[in-house]
């Protein structure tokens, strides 16, 4: 290089010379990038010019981005699944006492009574062999179908066959038997209109009675008959029960 340079100095560069010098300089250039070198030439008349060229590179970069993973919750019913796990079974024998009997105090016709009751007794029964009340504990059809057994229980109607006793332990329960200690009118007017014949079914009727005359001592025949209706009469004595009602009605509005 330094050779070159002195011929430059004292003119004698051919143009020939210039040429692959300056070729090399650009090659040389496109090499490494950002960095300059002088280009020399004949001006013509002799003299040498001098002119710095700045040679760059541009290098294209390629980066490959990474992969990204993103968790998204998606919101969505929770579903359950139940899955059934085998296993051995296990048995297990326990012992249950059967029920026995149970003290019950009814009250009847204002009088306690205590009885050794089975769970399962009604009050029919418990009326009949317990308390030894035969009026009110008549079992005629043992459904509920004949009114016969009817007794009163905190001022309704029940049916004494289809009660069970044990149910019955504070109420206030009044039988044929507490109606006649008590003189009741209606005894006096089913007597005197000739209404039993067999008498059977009169303890139910009379207590069915009762209870609509304790609500109102002015009915109608019409609501007579539809306090009644739920009582048979094996007898058929059917159109003389309104009128052994109403005359007992008349009675205790103290007409009579």
């Amino acid at each position: 290089m330094k050779k070159d340079k002195d011929k430059i100095e004292r003119g004698e560069v051919s143009r020939r010379d210039f040429l692959i010098g300056a070729g090399s300089v650009v090659v040389g250039g496109a090499i490494g990038a950002g960095i300059t070198y002088p280009l020399v030439a004949d001006n013509g008349d002799g003299g040498v010019t001098t002119k710095t060229v700045e040679v760059t590179k541009t290098v294209e970069v390629t980066k490959t981005a990474a992969e990204v993973t993103k968790t998204v919750e998606v919101p969505g019913p929770t579903i359950t699944k139940t899955v059934e796990v085998p296993g051995p079974t296990i048995t297990k024998t326990v012992e249950v006492p059967a029920p026995g009997p149970e003290l019950t105090k009814l009250t009847i016709n204002g009088q306690t009574y205590e009885v050794d009751i089975e769970p399962q007794w009604t009050l029919q029964r418990t009326l009949l062999y317990k308390v030894g009340l035969t009026g009110s504990a008549k079992k005629f059809c043992d459904h509920g179908a004949c009114g016969a057994c009817t007794v009163i229980m905190d001022g309704r109607p029940v049916l004494g066959c289809m009660t069970l006793a044990v149910e019955c332990e504070g109420k206030n329960i009044e039988t044929i038997e507490g109606i006649a200690a008590a003189n009741h009118p209606l005894i006096d007017s089913y007597v005197k209109n000739d209404v039993p014949q067999c008498g059977f079914c009169i303890p139910g009727f009379i207590s069915s009675a009762k209870v609509l005359l304790d609500r109102t001592t002015t009915p109608t025949e019409e609501e007579v008959k539809q306090a009644l209706s739920g009582n048979l009469c094996r007898c058929s004595t059917y159109y003389r029960h309104p009128k052994a009602v109403l005359e007992a009605a008349q009675t205790l509005r103290g007409g009579g």
